[in-house]
């Protein structure tokens, strides 16, 4: 099979010009439309299975976990209709596979989904992702459009692959800070502008004060080599207060886009540390609610103001549940930047969720390649991921 791969840089050029529309319908007249077209759909198969998604490079260590490696296997399901239609996506975790393939077999599309909402059948929840998908080739729209924009808001996207390299072995020696550079050059040259960089060495892989030390010297090297690129810190919850102020003084003057997770939410730690950015004159967003959050305790923060952005996992709260909670996070005032580590199948489809709703602050890009599917012609363009104007999420299963 052919490997696609992750995203094409272009220099420049402008977003495909839209078709031209068809006679327009009243905004109730297109929604009953729709659901009719999807009513004369059956879910006549449902295949789970696994896709491989590869790595360029080897991903080494975070805060708190050992090596990522070359990749991982991901689990999809895909939906195919009486009529020949067919949708697929990541799956939702914690649900029994077969209950819901048995559930699914027989219902109509309508029953299960509508572009409005999204996912109208909790049981369903399994193939939410596939159920957008399907819905819009069956209609014949991109997921944004079925979710009401007609053209898409477009995002700047980060590379999230930038982990503790510099410690991986290599001929019995670690590789050392000019490997972060070297990745941080690879990702530029894909046309990323925003680099997030693992932090917290000290939790578990070296000495406490060599560790920061050292995320000190690498968060200084990069912002250095790339001045026109945004700095994005994520510690994974393994940095305790008093160590992170030491990191953050030992960055003055770095400008950071985000701090994500510096240690484990609570109200006491992020109110100290509104304190201690406010006294280093630290202008900075920060990021939490990553996997398997209390979304209690994080809609707490947000009143409170003690976090800036949300980042709860598609595969934890549902893409509707995303959908839903977009307005919310509007209102209050809160960005969006759903999870989307391990790979591009979920960078995509979040971009379109931005694409619709807005208030995504920026998106978590994960470069991967596949003899299993096609990404599609998504494109980071002057650092901003263009979504797919095709069909669905614009990707195809080999």
């Amino acid at each position: 099979m052919k490997r696609r791969n992750f995203l094409h840089t272009v220099s420049s050029g402008t977003i495909t010009t839209f078709l031209a529309a068809t006679p327009v319908l009243s905004f109730a007249e297109s929604i009953l439309s729709e659901q009719n077209e999807l009513e004369f759909h059956t879910i006549e198969r449902v295949l789970s299975k696994k896709v491989k998604i590869n790595y360029p490079r080897f991903v080494s260590k975070n805060a708190i976990k050992g090596n990522h490696g070359w990749g991982y296997d991901e689990t999809i399901c895909e939906l195919v209709t009486n009529k020949g239609a067919s949708g697929w996506g990541f799956v939702l975790s914690g649900h029994n596979e077969q209950e819901v393939v048995d559930y699914l077999i027989g219902k109509k599309v309508s029953d299960l989904f509508a572009p409005s909402q999204g996912l109208t059948d909790p049981k369903a929840a399994y193939c939410d992702v596939a159920l957008h998908d399907l819905a819009g080739k069956i209609l014949g729209k991109p997921v944004y459009e079925l979710m009401g924009a007609k053209q898409p808001q477009t995002t700047v996207c980060y590379s999230g692959m930038i982990y503790f390299d510099d410690l991986t072995t290599f001929y019995n020696k670690p590789a050392g800070v000019d490997i972060i550079l070297k990745e941080c050059q690879f990702d530029y040259d894909l046309g990323y502008r925003q680099f997030k960089l693992k932090i917290g060495r000290g939790n578990k892989w070296m000495p406490t004060s060599e560790g920061i030390k050292r995320d000190i010297q690498v968060t200084k090297l990069v912002a250095e080599a790339f001045p026109d690129c945004d700095i994005l810190v994520d510690g994974n919850d393994g940095y305790p207060i008093e160590q992170f102020e030491i990191y953050l003084k030992g960055i003055q003057g770095v400008k950071l886009f985000w701090i994500e997770e510096p240690f484990k939410e609570t109200v006491e730690n992020y109110t100290k540390l509104r304190s201690i950015l406010k006294n280093l004159e630290m202008d900075t967003l920060l990021a939490d609610g990553e996997a398997n959050p209390d979304q209690v305790f994080l809609r707490e923060l947000e009143e409170k103001k003690l976090i800036d952005v949300h980042l709860t996992d598609p595969q934890g709260i549902g893409y509707t549940g995303w959908r839903k909670l977009m307005p919310e996070l509007k209102n209050m005032g809160i960005y969006a930047s759903p999870h989307a580590w391990g790979s591009q199948i979920k960078t995509n489809a979040i971009a379109h969720l931005a694409a619709a709703y807005g208030n995504t602050v920026t998106i978590e890009g994960v470069t991967c390649i596949s003899d299993d599917f096609d990404l599609g012609d998504y494109r980071l363009e002057n650092g901003k991921l263009i979504p797919s104007t095709a069909p669905g999420f614009g990707m195809k299963l080999f």
